[in-house]
C-alpha cells in the first residue's frame, strides 16, 4: 500500500463514515474505479485482506474524533449510566439516554461479530457496492419524500424549543463574546434535543440501533439508515442525526479496536507509516464532517446525499458492467 493510497482512503473514510453515503462503499468502489495497482492493493474481498483491517482500523481515529466533538455529552451519558446502575433507577435524561444507547448498540454489535466475514466475502465487490449505494440513495430520498407527519411536526417543535432555549441561554449575557454566545447556543440545543430523545421508548431506540446492521453491506450508510429509521419513528431530523452519531460512536470504536491487533501483526507488516498518515487524515476529516453535519441537518434535508448516492451508484455500476 502506497502513501498516496493510504492518504486518499483515510480522508474518504473519515468524511464518508459520518456523511450518510457509506464509507465502506466508497472504499470498495474507489480502487475498482481507479483500477491497476489500486485494485490489487485495495481489495476487501480477498482472504485475510490487509486492506479490510486497514480501513476498519481507521475507525478508531473516526471514533476518537466523535468522542472529542461530543466529549461533554459522553461525560454526562457515562455518568448517567454509572448512577443508574448504582442507584438501580432510570430517572434522569442522561440515565435514559445512556440505556437507549446501550440497548441500541447490542444488535449491531452481535451482528457484526457473527456476520461481518460472510458479508464481506459475499458482498465486498465493487458491483455490489455500487448497487447497494443506489439502494442507500433510494432510502435517503424516499425517507425525505415520504416523511411522516409526526416527524415533520417534530421538526417544527424542535426548532421552536431550540430558539427559546438559545434565547434563554444567551439572554442576560450581553457582554459575552460571539464565540461564547455560540457555545451557549450549542449547549442549549443539545440539552433540549436530549430531553426530546429521552421521551422515546426503549423499543424504538432498539429498532433504530438495529437499522445499523444494514451497514454491513458495502454501500449502505450506518448513519444514514439510523437517521432514516429515527425519522420514520417520528423523530425530528436534528434529533435523529444526533442519536445516530451517538449510536455510531461505540460501534465504530469497537470495530476499530478489534482490528488493531491485526494491524500490528502480519497483516500490517510494512504499512505502519501509511496507517498513521491515514489515521490522522481520517480523524481530521471525521471531526470536520460531524461539526458541519450537526448544524446542516437542523434545517436541511438528506436529499442531496441521496441524489449523490444514486448518481455515483448508477454511474459506477454502468462503468463496471459496460466498460471494465
Amino acid at each position: 500500500m502506497t502513501y498516496l493510497e493510504a492518504a486518499v482512503v483515510g480522508l474518504f473514510q473519515g468524511v464518508s463514515e459520518l456523511f450518510p453515503v457509506s464509507s465502506l462503499g466508497h472504499n470498495v468502489l474507489i480502487p475498482a474505479l481507479v483500477g491497476g495497482q489500486w485494485a490489487k492493493d485495495l481489495n476487501v474481498a480477498t482472504p485475510e485482506s490487509p486492506y479490510l483491517a486497514f480501513i476498519v482500523g481507521l475507525h478508531v481515529a473516526t471514533a476518537v474524533a466523535l468522542i472529542i466533538y461530543f466529549w461533554k455529552d459522553w461525560v454526562r451519558i457515562i455518568g448517567g449510566l454509572i448512577s443508574s446502575i448504582r442507584n438501580r433507577e432510570i430517572y434522569t435524561v442522561d440515565q435514559k439516554l445512556a440505556w437507549m444507547l446501550v440497548l441500541g448498540t447490542i444488535p449491531v454489535g452481535l451482528a457484526g461479530l457473527l456476520f461481518e466475514h460472510a458479508f464481506r466475502t459475499i458482498f465486498g465487490q465493487a458491483k455490489y457496492a455500487a448497487a447497494f449505494l443506489i439502494v442507500n440513495g433510494v432510502i435517503l430520498v424516499g425517507t425525505e419524500r415520504y416523511r411522516r407527519r409526526s416527524s415533520l411536526a417534530a421538526d417544527a417543535a424542535s426548532e421552536r424549543e431550540r430558539e427559546h432555549a438559545e434565547l434563554v441561554a444567551v439572554g442576560g449575557r450581553r457582554s459575552a463574546s460571539s464565540a461564547r454566545a455560540e457555545r451557549l447556543r450549542e449547549e442549549a440545543a443539545v440539552q433540549v434535543s436530549d430531553r426530546r430523545l429521552a421521551t422515546l421508548p426503549f423499543k424504538p431506540a432498539i429498532l433504530i440501533g438495529s437499522a445499523q446492521i444494514l451497514a454491513l453491506l458495502a454501500g449502505i450508510s450506518r448513519d444514514g439508515v439510523a437517521m432514516c429509521a429515527g425519522m420514520w419513528r417520528g423523530l425530528s431530523r436534528e434529533d435523529a442525526a444526533r442519536f445516530a452519531f451517538l449510536l455510531a460512536t461505540p460501534v465504530i470504536l469497537a470495530a476499530g479496536v478489534l482490528k488493531i491487533p491485526d494491524l500490528y501483526g502480519p497483516l500490517g507488516a510494512g504499512i505502519h507509516g501509511q496507517i498513521y498518515l491515514a489515521s490522522v487524515l481520517s480523524g481530521v476529516g471525521a471531526y470536520l464532517s460531524v461539526r458541519f453535519l450537526v448544524k446542516y441537518l437542523r434545517t436541511r434535508t438528506l436529499t442531496p446525499f441521496g441524489i449523490y448516492c444514486l448518481v455515483l451508484g448508477i454511474g459506477s455500476l454502468a462503468y463496471l458492467t459496460l466498460v471494465k
